[in-house]
């Protein structure tokens, strides 16, 4: 379903890394892994069409991504190192703001549903600013809750600021969109056990 051919990476002067492929298939989690500064968080812009690569190509089931523009946005979700959330605005508020911005919806019944999946259930009416980082870091991932029908997801370390806790509860939520046969593309400096039948490593830089 997703392909990347021969993909260069430049950022000023610098090469972050030249002739990276790969061709995953329906139910494959993808983790991109390297030093800081090799570009992982640049190869996951390349994937999503948020940065263009300086030479090669990404397909989505065999059309370049720039081309499958609409079908491509619709399949994808992407969560960045950043939360983007509003500090002023409870979690519940936050997860019905960004669902009405994605175009989609989410009542706020919906929305509690959603951070009580992640561990959230008595916080949900906080304002997010008096939450811990990784309370606010459950925020933000309680939005996959809402792209479970999106085949690919594109992760920028889902893990950071996270307790054992919660890791569990993500890696168990990737494994169960891969087993229903999503692709998920990750980057983390954290060994995390995510059970899935087909999990596949990139590794970016020197080892």
């Amino acid at each position: 379903m997703l392909e990347a051919v021969n993909l260069e990476c430049v950022r000023g002067e610098r090469r972050l890394f030249r002739g990276v492929g790969f061709e995953l298939a329906e139910g494959t989690l993808l983790e991109v892994v390297g030093p800081n500064g090799s570009g992982k968080t640049s190869l996951l812009r390349m994937v999503c069409g948020l940065l263009a690569p300086a030479a090669g190509e990404i397909l989505w089931r065999g059309e370049p991504i720039r081309a499958a523009a609409e079908e491509f946005r619709g399949q994808l979700a992407y969560l960045g190192h950043l939360n983007g959330i509003k500090d002023d605005l409870t979690g519940v508020e936050n997860l019905v703001f960004s669902e009405t911005m994605a175009g989609g919806g989410a009542t706020p019944r919906a929305a509690r549903d959603a951070l009580a999946r992640l561990g959230l259930a008595g916080f949900e009416d906080l304002p997010t600013r008096v939450l811990s980082q990784g309370q606010k870091r459950r925020v933000a991932l309680a939005r996959l809750a809402f792209r479970e029908r999106c085949r690919l997801w594109v992760l920028d370390e889902p893990f950071v600021a996270l307790d054992a806790a919660a890791v569990r509860l993500v890696a168990d939520l990737i494994a169960n969109q891969a087993d229903s046969g999503g692709i998920v593309l990750l980057t983390t400096h954290q060994e995390v056990d995510v059970p899935v039948r087909t999990r596949r490593t990139l590794r970016l830089g020197a080892a």
